[in-house]
């Protein structure tokens, strides 16, 4: 069964915003979602960016691409590198470069997910306000 990214990232940028995000310090989900993308990208525990290695396992990052090569391949043009990107860079960075490819695409899913708790954040706020 092949390795699916955008559960997989879309997971780990749930966590990220169960152990780090308080919704009352973002007016809106867009706001939010802007944040998201900024700090996500070089964070290790969602896209590997930081330290260039997310499985910080080559034969795991290696069975992650296997069935995955069309994105990518889709990665790989969309951030302008060669095909040859993964025998010079490796399975860990091309594991990587998949990661921050589906970044946005699984920020915006997780953000659909916890759409109502971040609304019932903010009702609750408007309420003290009242």
């Amino acid at each position: 069964m092949a390795y699916d990214y955008r559960e997989a990232v879309k997971d780990d940028v749930l966590e990220y915003i169960n152990n780090e995000i308080n919704f009352e310090d973002f007016d809106t989900l867009e706001e939010l979602e802007e944040h998201l993308n900024e700090v996500l990208f070089t964070e290790d525990s969602v896209t590997g960016n930081a330290s260039g290695s997310y499985t910080f396992n080559t034969y795991e990052a290696e069975e992650n691409i296997c069935h995955n090569l069309d994105l990518l391949g889709e990665a790989l043009e969309e951030f302008g590198s060669g095909v040859d990107y993964l025998i010079t860079h490796g399975a860990e960075a091309a594991d990587v470069t998949i990661r921050c490819y589906l970044l946005g695409e699984c920020i915006a899913a997780a953000l659909e997910e916890i759409e109502d708790d971040f609304n019932e954040a903010h009702e609750g706020e408007e309420s003290k306000e009242e």
